[in-house]
């Protein structure tokens, strides 16, 4: 995560998150969730088995979230201890979550602070399982994962594949990595119904369109505010499609991230998801042109005059090919990045594509555009609607985008109820 994405925003923000921490040697990594977490703006209370405490000293908790830990149930200041963090907890987290865990969980044992309090709570569970593989594959292990996950409706994120313990090899038990942890514990605050079972297809990212194999045609795009869009979408409970031209950002958490390099590829992606899509986004910056002819062979400098001639044909225009195959339903929104007349280019090309909302950022200017973690949109719909943002990260035009999106999903687009467009 990059330094503006790591400060108080929703749905972390003023959330209590009680993260229990049982005794695996993945407990040194949820160091940094904790201090991530509490970054983000959340309440983050510790919970330390005793043999956590074995892997890592409470006081690097309590250094990173600034409030003590808790590591024994027989405490009654303000009430039963228990009770009082199942109560005042928006989520549970459990990281690692170790073979015993799992097997005390499934049986409803209160052995300890961490198992009782998950017995009190209503608050949403996730357990991120981290042992040896040959653990993780066992039969029992199994079971009791199935039983926390189908009957008692916990979350379980993980585990990865990769690397375990010193001379324990490599397979599938691993811990997933904080960033991971941090993701899912904000997809279970800030999910909405709204969101629930609602199909979002985001573009993102350059494209780049080959001259010969080493050479290409491309732009500055990062694929920063496409990947924005695509974790909030997330975040609120969409199921997600990130369709991204080469970008060096990791896949969002949870997001089906699909990668291609031409704007050809990125037509062919798209065109297919468009008809189950609820919400379509055009966030990439597609390459305008590309070679007529592109050379199987490295270009050399020795074969020309000096000069090097260059023929160009237009690429397909994605949101222009793909308008016909969206539902006439679903809420279409695009991007306009202009250095001259932007808003009167934004709005032209907002009615040429069908969309409903256009966000337009200038070229150029300090702090929008490509190559930087902030923007600065003006956002233009087609009922005359016009919001002039200031300069902020590319995370919270995102929120903001996505909020306005949601009224919509919620109410219905002012068209459909009657305001013409």
């Amino acid at each position: 995560m990059g330094g503006s994405a790591l400060a108080p925003r929703p749905p972390w923000a003023d959330r209590t998150i009680v993260l229990g921490v049982t005794g695996g040697i993945a407990a040194y990594k949820v160091v940094q969730a904790a201090r991530d977490l509490t970054r983000l703006g959340a309440r983050v209370e510790v919970v330390l088995t005793e043999a956590a405490a074995r892997f890592v000293a409470p006081l690097s908790f309590e250094g990173v979230t600034g409030r003590g830990v808790h590591r024994s149930p027989w405490s009654a200041r303000g009430g039963a201890l228990h009770m009082r963090l199942a109560r005042d907890a928006d989520l549970v987290l459990v990281a690692p979550a170790t073979a015993d865990l799992l097997a005390r969980a499934a049986q409803g044992r209160a052995d300890d602070l961490l198992t009782t309090l998950l017995l009190a709570t209503s608050a949403p569970v996730i357990l991120a399982p981290a042992m040896n593989h040959r653990m993780w594959a066992h039969p029992q292990v199994r079971a009791n994962a199935r039983h926390c996950s189908e009957s008692l409706g916990y979350h379980l994120v993980g585990p990865d594949a990769g690397a375990l313990a010193v001379g324990e090899g490599e397979g599938e038990g691993r811990m997933v990595e904080p960033r991971v942890l941090v993701e899912w514990a904000g997809a279970r605050l800030g999910r909405s119904e709204v969101w629930a079972g609602r199909q979002v297809v985001i573009t993102a990212g350059p494209t780049r369109e080959s001259l010969d194999p080493i050479r290409f045609v491309s732009n500055r795009s990062s694929g920063r505010m496409g990947f924005a869009i695509a974790r909030e979408a997330w975040l609120r409970g969409a199921e997600v499609t990130l369709v991204t031209g080469p970008s060096p950002l990791p896949d969002p958490v949870g997001v089906e991230a699909v990668r291609v390099e031409s704007a050809q590829e990125m037509l062919e992606a798209v065109r297919p998801r468009m008809a189950g899509a609820d919400v379509v986004v055009y966030a990439s910056a597609v390459s305008d042109y590309r070679s007529t002819d592109p050379a199987r062979e490295k270009i050399r400098k020795s074969e020309g005059d000096g000069r090097f001639e260059l023929a160009l044909v237009e690429t397909p225009d994605i949101a222009r090919e793909t308008a016909s195959n969206r539902s006439p339903a679903a809420v279409a929104i695009g991007f306009a990045l202009e250095t001259t007349g932007l808003e009167e280019r934004a709005a032209e090309k907002m009615r040429e594509k069908g969309f409903h909302l256009i966000a337009a950022n200038p070229a150029g200017e300090e702090g929008a555009g490509f190559e930087v973690e902030t923007n600065r949109v003006t956002l233009l719909d087609r009922w005359g609607g016009r919001e002039a943002l200031p300069v902020l990260p590319k995370a919270e035009v995102a929120r903001r985008l996505m909020d306005r999106v949601e009224t919509w999903l919620a109410e219905g687009l002012p068209e459909a109820a009657g305001a013409g467009s």
